[in-house]
């Protein structure tokens, strides 16, 4: 408590958190007026500082409303005061410019288009009436336009916009929503919107709302048209149209992987998919991500083409969440377009998002038809989030990028200042220092250049907006990772001996028990399925259960390995991975099972052979894998043109059966210091079923039941022979709702603690944060 004092008295006063860009100096100078009370605000590197001058009660009751109702965008963390020596001021409270400091604050993510401004875009009085880049101090981009911190307009990329007069107005008066909005604009001083149109189309370049007009009408058209949004470009074009989701299809080369779809309008999503309250709030609020729902059978009068999300049991929707959305699919009394479109990154399959206008040119050519495109930079890319929600309400992100990133993950144990560079599948980096972590956004595969640049620039406009300065690199332990490698490279830049390195499924655990809040002082028994991470013997993992803590784990049980024939090169065959699971469980390749029908007799013969003599055959204990068999041994996918189609589609299947009887396929256990786990008595009762007719839908679910009773067995085991008894559900397999919630219920009723993730992908999108806390809590700067 502050001492009481006769005379008026002065503090200074420090708020930290997600405190700029959300309007908060604004809130603080209305509280201030509101109790007339002199001093000032001032955005530093390290939050918002405010010194107050006035009656003690009166500045104390201004603390205490503070952090009562701040900004709908920021989050207080911490507030301190202390007070100094009063100077008698009495004029008014004012806004100063920013504080040029070392420290760190934290920026929000960009946010949807609020409803004030949506109000302001349809009316034809107001002055910002289809502007395409609307946005107050409730909403819009932040981290895509921001290029450092403190966040004020020159440190964005709308630095080379100078504000209107009727603009500057706004911003400068503190009764305005716009007060301090650094992203303002209106149709005089703000980005203008174009259409390039490819050659050869006929169409002919536009400017403004003609370009968007345009654009809706090539969509109608049945045309794709590349637009650019706040973190990239999507490619886009009508969803019910079969021939131009075919040709959008062709033309990016995706195979049969789900494209994402954008509705008007909450309305128009209702008619393609059932929504519950929970996913009815995930698509409506502000980060909107893409939401997997399950598709209205039947459709009610909107009907997708079946090329849209073939094979998936889910169809990822999202709404609007810029203007440019909005009047792309038309105000009222436009002309009509398309209500749901397909929304996709604009990228070739394997590379990273398009952000920059020349290579979109480029590298979107022979993709799109025409370019809705503007004049505004996008200061880093920042694909669509990606989410869904459980039976419970809570939802599991499963890619983390616009709307979330950056905000922070508060850890559990503080970190030394750490980089860490995540995997080469779903990359995103993490950087982390103090109780803060950052995770950047989502790069995707690093098999590409491309990718490679991104992650880089990712990196540096991170560090930028965060501070970090990493005195410690975390990497994979997989010694053929491009994200290893540039791990190596990025140590030797700061002068360490090399990246700390982090076995894979130990990073997910970490991960996981991260984002729950554990402080590691007691292990937990960590369920880590996933298809590929290399192991402690040189093989691949991915079936584990380890007993793990930020220090260290135990192997307590595995998946019995089998050959991956190819190694990872061999994932893309299922059929194969089938084979080789029958050859390792010493069962017979009978003509008549799908898997065998699938490949050649040269290819058997060849597959035969490789396996005998254990050629390019790594052994593998992937759960994944063990998923991909099974999907190819019911029959439903025997070649994947993407990761983990066949999973994805043996889910589906078996979710038309979840329902249809209780039977669960056994796996057997063995061995006394570490558990083996075989699939050896499930693969027998599988292929027993299938040869008496079972359909293939009742054949998964017994599956994906057996896995679940597998996995609370090794658990019971592990809880009598340790006493732990919290439970981490972790890896990509667990993206599969109908394993996770099976595995849920069943550890649920057995008296454990179960942690599942949330805001943290349990896929390789994650990884970067376990690896964080396993190399910026270690004692000893220790590689490998």
């Amino acid at each position: 408590m502050t001492a009481p004092a006769a005379g008026p008295v002065r503090r200074r006063i420090t708020v930290r958190g997600t405190v700029q860009g959300v309007g908060f100096r604004p809130y603080v100078h209305r509280l201030a007026a509101a109790l007339a009370l002199p001093g000032f605000v001032s955005n530093t590197a390290d939050g918002v500082l405010i010194e107050v001058e006035g009656p003690p009660d009166e500045v104390d009751l201004f603390v205490r409303r503070l952090a009562e109702r701040p900004p709908p965008l920021a989050t207080v963390t911490g507030v301190g005061c202390e007070d100094v020596p009063a100077t008698g001021a009495t004029g008014p409270f004012g806004i100063r410019s920013t504080e040029r400091s070392p420290g760190r604050t934290h920026l929000p993510p960009d946010t949807a288009t609020c409803a004030d401004c949506l109000r302001e875009l349809a009316d034809p009085g107001d002055r910002r009436h289809r502007h395409p880049f609307l946005t107050c101090t409730h909403c819009g981009p932040r981290f895509t336009v921001a290029t450092g911190m403190p966040y004020d307009r020159v440190a964005t990329t709308m630095a080379g916009f100078p504000m209107c007069p009727a603009c500057a107005r706004e911003y400068a008066d503190p009764a305005d929503r716009r007060f301090h909005a650094q992203p303002v604009a209106c149709p005089d001083c703000g980005p203008r919107l174009a259409l390039v149109p490819a050659d050869g189309t006929g169409v002919r370049p536009a400017r403004d709302a003609a370009a968007l007009a345009a654009a809706r009408a090539l969509l109608a058209a049945g045309r794709i048209v590349a637009v650019k949004g706040v973190g990239g470009y999507h490619l886009a074009c009508d969803a019910t149209d079969a021939r131009a989701v075919t040709a959008l299809r062709d033309r990016k080369e995706r195979g049969g992987k789900a494209f994402a779809v954008m509705c008007a309008d909450l309305s128009t999503a209702e008619r393609i998919a059932v929504l519950s309250d929970a996913e009815r709030d995930a698509l409506t609020g502000a980060h909107r991500p893409v939401v997997l729902l399950r598709p209205r059978t039947p459709p009610d009068g909107l009907r997708l083409a079946g090329q849209v999300c073939p094979g998936s049991p889910h169809v990822g929707v999202m709404l609007p969440y810029t203007p440019v959305h909005t009047l792309l699919f038309g105000l009222p009394g436009d002309p009509p377009g398309p209500r749901v479109l397909v929304m996709t990154s604009g990228n070739r399959s394997g590379e990273p998002i398009v952000t920059d206008d020349a290579q979109a040119l480029t590298r979107l050519a022979g993709l799109a038809d025409a370019w809705l495109t503007h004049d505004r930079p996008i200061a880093s890319p920042c694909d669509d989030s990606l989410l869904r929600v459980r039976p419970d309400g809570t939802a599991q992100v499963l890619r983390r990028s616009r709307g979330y990133v950056p905000r922070p993950v508060r850890l559990p144990v503080p970190v030394r200042p750490t980089l860490a560079v995540g995997g080469d599948l779903k990359n995103v980096l993490c950087l982390g220092e103090g109780d803060h972590a950052w995770l950047g956004p989502h790069i995707g595969d690093m098999g590409e250049l491309t990718a490679l640049d991104a992650a880089e620039r990712a990196e540096r406009h991170l560090t930028r907006l965060t501070g970090v300065t990493p005195r410690r690199v975390a990497a994979d332990r997989h010694p053929g990772y491009h994200s290893t490698r540039r791990a190596h490279t990025r140590a030797a830049r700061l002068g360490l001996p090399g990246p700390v390195l982090v076995q894979h499924h130990h990073a997910h655990i970490a991960a996981t028990m991260a984002e729950h809040g554990l402080d590691g002082t007691a292990a937990v028994i960590g369920v880590a399925f996933d298809g590929t991470g290399y192991g402690d013997d040189g093989t691949v993992w991915g079936g584990e259960v380890l007993l793990a803590d930020y220090t260290g784990y135990r192997r307590f049980a595995h998946l019995a390995p089998a050959p991956l024939p190819g190694g990872d090169a061999g994932v893309a065959n299922p059929c194969r991975t089938a084979l080789a699971r029958l050859w390792a469980a010493g069962l017979p390749w009978t003509p008549e099972l799908p898997s065998v029908a699938a490949c050649s007799d040269t290819e058997r013969a060849v597959l035969l052979r490789q396996l005998e003599r254990q050629v390019a055959c790594v052994p593998s204990s992937g759960m994944g894998r063990l998923f991909d068999a099974v999907s190819s041994l019911v029959g439903v996918c025997h070649r994947a043109g993407y990761e983990a189609q066949a999973a994805l589609e043996l889910e589906a299947a078996a979710l038309e059966a979840a329902g249809a009887d209780a039977v669960a396929y056994p796996f057997g256990l063995s061995g006394t210091d570490r558990l083996t786990c075989s699939p050896t008595p499930m693969l027998r009762a599988l292929l027993h079923d299938r040869a008496r007719g079972t359909p293939a839908p009742v054949l998964a679910a017994r599956f994906h039941r057996g896995v679940a009773r597998a996995v609370t067995e090794i658990c019971r085991r592990a809880r009598t022979a340790t006493g732990l008894a919290t439970v981490a559900l972790t890896g990509g397999v667990f993206a599969n709702a109908l394993l996770e919630e099976e595995c849920a219920a069943l550890l649920g009723r057995d008296g454990f603690r179960l942690l599942r993730h949330g805001e943290v992908p349990p896929n390789d999108g994650g990884l970067a944060l376990g690896q964080l806390m396993v190399a910026g809590t270690a004692v000893h700067h220790e590689t490998e």
